[in-house]
């Protein structure tokens, strides 16, 4: 259907508020609607310069035939309404006086009462095609104009031809809807409720916990977080990490065949594994049947392990929970022996450094042969006392028997005897205090020697007694850096199958494809506009 030009609407003034299309139409007050007393330009004078100097014959005339409609007197509303009309008719006049020449050398009277009405009414124009320059030998008669029926007619055809389009626009979004939406919801629905194997998911809770320290020892902030979850969060967060991991599903493989149970039969094919397929397939299978999630606030780490029957995925959750102990334990087993080695070590070098220094304190005692300097000491005194004490009765029974006139010869010689015996005696012990006896040490030297030695064991002894204290710490410190798994929900398998869970995901894939229909229809809608544009 070609649809006729549309013409440009413009308002004009009417004289009576109460007057109707009809009565323009009709021409009962066709005068008043028409009549060109006020422009509202005043007495503003439109006419231009006279025909340009050496222009052509035909420019000549042009301008002759504008000086004579400029001569008219025609009014600036008049002159407004001859372009109008101009347009309507395809024309593309230089100025408004240009516009009433062109259409007088059409044939078109632009002030004729049919051209106004027209251009009141709106109605279709059919496009005239310009006529030459040149004025034409006969005039051609003006249209006529269009009544209320013709335009009726055309208005309900323009309402049908737009009501189809609606109704072929609807029914393409429909089909396209059906088929980018629809088809593939009901596939995804045929899926869930018609292929998908069941499977059964086996829950379980369990937290990490640090023991103790059962003493004052651990003091400072290292104490403060203990037994809370912050001491074993980074604890928690590696078990998740390890059971999430290619070893964890290794592990599983070895000792139950993880693999071999997602290869039977009884799987889907969107689910099941081929005896083709890599490692790699069967670590994405993993971590989609084996989901772990740990919660910081509570410190609780939860385990969901899927399988395609209660039992196996049962079996599935207690080795895992196994593998998590041994990890557990194997986090502060280094850390543990670290410490204990470093206080052993310590231990065992200040126990060989006391039995050295003891056995230096021996050898000294074997070689010199006293056992004690000082109780040696002690003994020589109480000897030099002694003979001094028989020196001193020996020298005074002599001086006695000496104050005899007539003493007796055989005793004075033997108390003299007695004395020299003495003396010597005396010198002998002095001297065996500074200085020994040839091929032996000085008393003075053999207490140096052993007080030295007794003072190196002294030392070794309370090096040991503090090595032996440093032991015992880190042993309460490796007690109480102990992590041990506590199972707060442990495995039970269901007897119902927990997925697929058929409306949750029919709904959440006619979502998934709606939302990617809208999203290319927005694309392709905004690229459009901008190609047009």
């Amino acid at each position: 259907m070609t649809m006729k030009p549309k013409p440009k609407k413009f308002r004009v003034r009417r004289a009576a508020t109460g007057q109707t299309e009809g009565q323009l139409t009709s021409g009962t007050s066709g005068d008043k609607v028409f009549e060109t007393t006020d422009d509202g330009f005043g007495d503003a004078d439109f006419r231009a310069a006279p025909p340009r100097e050496g222009a052509s014959p035909k420019q000549a005339a042009i301008d002759r035939e504008l000086a004579a409609i400029r001569a008219e007197g025609l009014t600036g509303r008049q002159l407004r309404m001859a372009r109008r009309v101009a347009q309507m008719r395809g024309v593309t006049p230089s100025s408004d006086f240009d516009a009433v020449r062109q259409l007088r050398a059409m044939g078109v009277d632009p002030f004729a009462k049919a051209n106004m009405l027209e251009l009141v009414a709106g109605a279709n124009v059919p496009a005239v095609t310009p006529a030459p320059q040149t004025p034409p030998q006969t005039p051609q008669p003006a249209p006529a104009g269009i009544d209320a029926a013709t335009r009726a007619a055309d208005i309900i055809a323009i309402q049908r031809d737009i009501a189809g389009r609606r109704r072929r626009k609807v029914a393409l979004l429909t089909a396209r809807l059906l088929f980018f939406v629809m088809l593939p919801t009901f596939i995804a629905a045929f899926y869930f409720y018609m292929l998908a194997t069941p499977m059964f998911a086996t829950k379980s809770e369990f937290v990490i916990q640090q023991a103790d320290g059962g003493g004052g020892g651990a003091g400072g902030l290292g104490g403060l977080f203990s037994g809370t979850s912050m001491a074993t969060q980074q604890d928690s967060i590696s078990v998740q990490s390890y059971l999430l991991s290619r070893d964890a599903l290794a592990r599983l493989d070895d000792d139950l065949g993880f693999r071999a149970h997602f290869e039977g039969d009884n799987i889907d094919e969107l689910q099941r594994l081929t005896p083709e397929s890599s490692n790699e397939d069967t670590y994405k299978l993993y971590q989609r049947m084996v989901r772990i999630g740990y919660d910081p606030t509570e410190g609780v780490i939860k385990m969901e392990v899927i399988a395609a029957d209660p039992a196996t995925s049962e079996a599935f959750a207690n080795a895992l929970i196994g593998y998590a102990e041994e990890q557990v334990d194997q986090l502060t087993a280094r850390l543990r022996s670290d410490q204990m080695q470093g206080a052993m070590g310590s231990f065992e070098a200040a126990e060989v450094r006391m039995l050295e220094a003891q056995q230096s304190v021996v050898r000294l005692q074997e070689q010199l042969g006293v056992v004690s300097a000082d109780v040696e000491l002690s003994s020589r005194m109480e000897q030099i006392g002694v003979v001094e004490t028989e020196l001193r009765d020996a020298r005074f029974r002599l001086d006695t028997m000496m104050s005899n006139a007539r003493p007796n010869a055989a005793q004075v010689e033997n108390l003299e005897r007695i004395i020299r015996l003495r003396e010597a005696e005396i010198s002998e012990l002095r001297g065996s205090l500074t200085e020994g006896a040839e091929g032996t040490a000085s008393l003075a030297r053999i207490s140096a020697e052993l007080g030295v030695a007794q003072m190196d064991l002294t030392t070794r002894q309370a090096l040991l007694q503090q090595a032996a204290q440093q032991l015992e710490t880190a042993r309460i410190e490796a007690n109480r850096q102990v992590r041990y798994l506590s199972t707060s929900v442990p495995p039970r398998a269901p007897d119902e199958a927990t997925y697929p869970r058929k409306f949750e995901n029919t709904l959440l894939a006619f979502i998934i494809f709606a939302g990617i229909y809208l999203m290319i229809s927005l694309t392709a809608s905004i690229l459009r506009e901008q190609v047009s544009a």
